[in-house]
């Protein structure tokens, strides 16, 4: 589905990326572990092109993306959840979902209303708050909300940032059930997390990235019993 050839991106005189090359086959949950500043976040802003690229090839099911600008990446359906929600804190849950819409131009009013309904099946929690101001909500239900919304659209890949970072851990475990079950659905899932050990879990394959390089890439069972990563990311 996703084929990501020789990426390089350069900040300035820094190499965030070295050449990276990876995979996603469709109805896969791939997983990205790395440190801080291993080139994760870079990884998925270059895909969606929120960043300019140095050098490398994007193909999507079969179309060249690499220099398709951002709006229309998510046209080609390809929906990213950024690190940190940037959920709309002024507008309600209801609207914070319907903008998840604008990226499917061919999307009806029916298939909106539709798609509500599944989210509030798949997100129970937020159908309870469905009219409050996305601000007032916890911290995790801002992320249920942040991946709701990527989902309005009815994408063929999801892309999620760290949808873990600074959850509790029964919340954690809560987020990463939902990502099962959206991989259930029938989505194709790219997740970049710092919980290395949960990613590795559910994730089908895993590709470890280090200072902008792929370092060892396997199984998600293969990775999480590799010495070196349970060293590394895994603290064992």
């Amino acid at each position: 589905m996703l084929e990501v050839k020789n990426l390089i991106v350069n900040y300035g005189y820094i190499s965030a990326l070295r050449g990276i090359d990876f995979e996603v086959n469709k109805g896969e949950i791939i997983t990205l572990i790395g440190g801080n500043g291993a080139g994760k976040t870079t990884t998925l802003m270059s895909i969606s092109n929120l960043v300019p690229k140095t050098d490398g090839t994007i193909i999507f099911e079969d179309k060249d993306i690499t220099h398709l600008p951002a709006h229309k990446v998510v046209m080609q359906g390809i929906s990213h959840v950024p690190e940190g929600r940037k959920i709309f804190p002024a507008l309600s849950v209801r609207e914070n979902l319907i903008t998840g819409t604008f990226g499917n131009k061919k999307m009806t009013k029916k298939d909106i209303s539709d798609n509500l309904e599944k989210m509030f099946v798949l997100f129970p929690r937020l159908k309870e708050r469905v009219n409050q101001g996305g601000g007032t909500l916890s911290g995790g239900e801002q992320q249920m909300l942040a991946i709701a919304r990527g989902l309005m659209m009815n994408p063929d890949l999801i892309m999620l940032d760290e949808p873990s970072l600074g959850l509790a851990p029964i919340i954690v475990e809560e987020i990463f059930e939902l990502i099962l079950r959206i991989k259930e659905e029938g989505m194709t899932v790219l997740l970049i997390e710092q919980n290395a050990a949960m990613a590795l879990q559910i994730a089908d394959r895993g590709y470890v990235l280090e200072t902008g390089n792929i370092i060892m890439s396997g199984t998600g069972k293969e990775l999480i019993n590799d010495e070196r990563v349970r060293r590394s990311y895994l603290g064992d």
